[in-house]
């Protein structure tokens, strides 16, 4: 596996709305495949509309691969609001130190992770998302994975992530992993 050499930049909700169509680019190449195709859930449209609705949600950032002036790939997230009705629907799954940090801001929501199909496999889904969290104040992220996505499902796994259980965002959406990643 050869590495890329990308140029990293971080932004927050503010120069982040100002390259939205961009990162809606990204993510129409990256969901264009079976089983997502056709599932009005991961539309570009509704995508779009979640990802402006994150812009307004506490500590707000993305962090963007770009390769020739190109965005290859990016991660957002926010600060984990200790209310999120996926946090909650996972009840006592959750440790007891992790609802703490919750409760005092102290945990990353990594949203959404995409890399362009052409340069996937390459590592450098793991330069950007240990890039974000270098950058976090945040001293745990938690994200969701789809359960048979099974790439990234894997990947999580191999960089220390551990599954709490499982949620679903909205009734239309599929099944997820919830994970953490432990302190750094």
């Amino acid at each position: 596996m050869h590495t890329v050499d990308p140029e990293f930049q971080r932004h927050d909700a503010r120069s982040a709305k100002a390259i939205t169509s961009e990162l809606v680019d990204v993510y129409r190449k990256v969901y264009d495949v079976p089983p997502y195709i056709g599932d009005p859930f991961f539309s570009a449209e509704s995508f779009q509309t979640r990802l402006e609705a994150a812009y307004e949600t506490e500590g707000f950032e993305t962090v963007t691969a770009r390769l020739d002036g190109r965005i290859v790939g990016y991660v957002h997230g926010a600060t984990l609001p200790a209310d999120k009705p996926w946090w909650l629907s996972l009840g006592k799954q959750r440790p007891a130190v992790l609802v703490g940090l919750a409760d005092v801001d102290g945990i990353f929501w990594l949203r959404e992770l995409m890399v362009l199909p052409e340069v996937q496999n390459r590592g450098l889904g793991r330069q950007i998302h240990d890039s974000v969290i270098a950058g976090r104040a945040e001293s745990v992220t938690a994200l969701t994975c789809i359960i048979d996505n099974q790439p990234a499902h894997d990947a999580y796994l191999r960089w220390g992530y551990t599954i709490m259980g499982q949620i679903k965002h909205a009734p239309e959406s599929p099944l997820y992993d919830a994970m953490y990643l432990p302190s750094r």
